[in-house]
């Protein structure tokens, strides 16, 4: 089948050739009718299978020209980069349409963000966040909204996004399409469109949790930080097949310092991108690594997310993920539309137990190489490998013993009576504390 077969109109078809694609993948296929028909739908599919195309066709497709200024169809993804690539996406689909597209996101100067909105847009393309920021200051009305996107969504309930996606939907028109995508089914993805969606269709193209089959998967048992590095040093010097690599950290001190360590050697060969990088700084990490200006990349979780990267032959999990689905998600990164792609994952002692889960969720077993003689070992360890120090309380195992002399003596029992007689016995046996300058008033009244 091409995408002539799917009914598609000569823009849009244009521009597919432009972009020289000329066959639509099985979730094109699938999604294309279903959305053209304008009932709610659920699309479960892998990673790196077109999901993007997958709803922007069909809605394209159906989009009239309109001179209305508020927007008509709405796609909201969790992260600037993805807003960005979406909407990149939509522009190069858009080459001979008359269609305004829109992107918004934190970070970016709202004033620029707001005059856009009033100079009309078709297409919004935006992260939740800043979207509700422009909705509750009345900067955008989204009441003309006919079609809702919600892509990576279970990206989204997993950042806790929820609550901003509730607030959104107060925004829109009850009368609406639906549209969600995602590359895993949970049961909080599941109830999100439960709550909100109309008897949706479900069009699910590839099991859920299993791997890309033309991803080849191997993995090395490595005692610690400084030892991977060294082993990915010497992988990247020696295998001459390891030509665009995304390098996945679990955390963002874990990126600094093996970009750090990396540099040394492949100084103007790698970027890095995480979250706490400038806005600025994260596009141009990306657009590098994208336009092979640099060949590594290290990154977090951030990058593993819908993020599409062409041709990157090799995705390294530097940092084993606790999470299966987010081990998928990493190694979608690459085998992308039906090409070849390798995974290497490091695993230190702990890891070897997140290895476990991965491959039961995946039905499939990694294969585990040995470790290479010539790389050396390495005492330098992440924060997570050193060993935990528990502070004893040292005080609470002291016991105070009290000094006696050696003619000390217990008192005989006669003389450890307490004297509870006078003014104890006549306050009703509670002490009284009396000043002595009133004492001595007392006695001098009565003569003594």
């Amino acid at each position: 089948m091409n995408f002539k077969d799917l009914n598609i109109n000569n823009p849009l078809l244009k521009a597919l050739e432009d972009l020289e694609y000329i066959h639509p993948t099985p979730v094109q296929i699938e999604a294309f009718p279903v959305v053209m028909s304008g009932r709610d739908v659920v699309a479960i599919a892998q990673t790196g299978t077109g999901k993007t195309f997958a709803y922007l066709l069909p809605i394209l497709r159906q989009l009239k020209f309109s001179e209305q200024r508020h927007p008509r169809v709405l796609i909201i993804v969790p992260t600037r980069e993805l807003v960005l690539q979406v909407y990149g996406e939509v522009n190069r689909l858009t080459k001979y349409m008359s269609v305004r597209v829109g992107a918004m996101y934190g970070g970016g100067n709202i004033n620029k963000q707001k005059a856009m909105v009033f100079a009309g847009l078709d297409v919004l393309v935006s992260t939740p966040g800043r979207l509700i920021d422009l909705a509750s200051i009345g900067a955008i009305k989204l009441t003309s909204i006919q079609r809702l996107v919600i892509d990576e969504v279970d990206e989204m309930l997993e950042q806790e996004f929820r609550a901003q996606l509730n607030a959104i939907m107060d925004y829109l028109p009850p009368k609406r399409q639906n549209i969600l995508f995602s590359a895993t089914l949970t049961e909080e993805v599941e109830k999100l469109f439960t709550e909100f969606f109309n008897n949706p269709v479900k069009v699910e193209v590839a099991a859920h949790g299993t791997p890309l089959e033309k991803i080849i998967q191997l993995g090395y048992f490595v005692p610690n930080f400084g030892t991977k590095v060294n082993l990915l040093t010497h992988l990247l010097q020696t295998d001459e097949t390891l030509g665009k690599v995304l390098v996945f950290t679990s955390k963002i001190k874990n990126a600094d310092k093996l970009f750090d360590m990396l540099h040394q050697n492949f100084a103007s060969n790698i970027g890095i991108l995480h979250s706490r990088k400038p806005q600025t700084q994260r596009f141009e990490a990306l657009r590098q690594f994208s336009e092979n200006e640099i060949r590594i990349l290290v990154a977090t979780d951030v990058a593993a997310r819908g993020l599409d990267v062409v041709d990157v032959t090799h995705v390294i999990n530097f940092d084993t993920p606790d999470n299966p689905n987010d081990y998928l998600h990493r190694i979608g990164r690459t085998g992308r539309i039906g090409k070849d792609g390798t995974a290497i994952t490091f695993m230190n002692a702990t890891e070897e137990e997140y290895l476990v889960e991965i491959e039961e969720v995946m039905n499939k077993k990694l294969t585990i190489l040995d470790f290479p003689q010539e790389v050396a070992l390495s005492k330098i360890m992440s924060d997570d490998e050193k060993p935990k120090l528990r502070e004893k309380n040292y005080l609470k195992s002291v016991k105070v013993v009290e000094e006696r002399g050696a003619s000390f003596h217990e008192k005989k029992d006669k003389n450890k009576k307490v004297n509870l007689g006078g003014a104890y016995k006549k306050s009703g046996g509670k002490t009284q504390s009396v000043n002595r300058n009133v004492l001595r008033n007392r006695a001098k009244r009565k003569g003594f």
